[in-house]
């Protein structure tokens, strides 16, 4: 019976030296938060929009359907054989949009006629190309006008943007440090966010919807766009 109890002892001294050992890993696994402070710094840049889009449609109405549509396949024919005599990769992209056909019902509920759409898109970079081919297109009528960053514009703002952020961060970090009687200091995190006002896709302005009468380049004005980068983080001043 003494056996027994002694050896209870034992058993019971070591889970409790046990849980001391594991207490002592956890304080050492603690980051140390002495001497630790909070910072944030952003930078804003901003540049002209590079990146066009007009779109031209055209709009049928009729009682027969196919009639409809072939009228609307007709003048996307006409409109993408124009385009295409000016088309170049990245400086003037050409493609087709919404080719739809639907409907119109009387009063009691009944079909009466058809109404259909197409759409021919032209983005690029090379404004003076786009501008002219759509006041070519004489099947189709301007529709909307969108302007945005091209891919590589916006990489190269965000490179500019982050540099100057991060360095207006690490300017504060040292101020920081010295004025609390630091010499040095190390991150312990830094976060960077990326924020921009123009959006991702071109985002394209409702314009009135005027017939193109003559082959004048259409008159366009590209807008800014600003890219935001943020960096916030913590640093062990030292």
């Amino acid at each position: 019976m003494k056996k027994t109890i002694q050896f209870l002892s034992v058993a019971l001294s070591l889970l409790g030296c046990g849980g001391l050992f594991a207490q002592t890993i956890q304080s050492q696994a603690q980051p140390d938060l002495q001497n630790v402070a909070q910072l944030s710094a952003s930078a804003t840049v901003d540049v002209q929009q590079d990146l066009l889009t007009i779109v031209m449609s055209a709009t049928r109405d009729g009682s027969d359907s196919s009639a409809v549509q072939n009228q609307l396949r007709v003048a996307l024919e006409s409109a993408l054989a124009e385009a295409k005599k000016t088309a170049q990769p990245g400086l003037m992209d050409v493609r087709t949009g919404n080719f739809s056909l639907y409907p119109r019902y009387a009063k009691d509920g009944k079909i009466n006629g058809w109404r259909g759409i197409t759409e021919v898109l032209l983005e690029g970079r090379d404004f003076p190309r786009i501008t002219a081919a759509a006041g070519k297109m004489q099947t189709l009528t301007l529709g909307q006008v969108g302007f945005a960053l091209s891919r590589e514009a916006r990489a190269r703002v965000e490179g500019d943007a982050q540099a100057q952020a991060i360095a207006d961060f690490k300017a504060k970090a040292a101020q920081v440090a010295e004025s609390f009687g630091f010499s040095s200091y190390s991150l312990r995190e830094v976060n960077i966010n990326i924020n921009d006002q123009g959006p991702a896709r071109p985002r394209l302005l409702a314009t009135s919807a005027k017939s193109v009468t003559s082959d004048a380049p259409i008159p366009v004005d590209a807008g800014n766009s600003s890219v935001i980068v943020d960096v916030s983080g913590s640093v062990q001043m030292k």
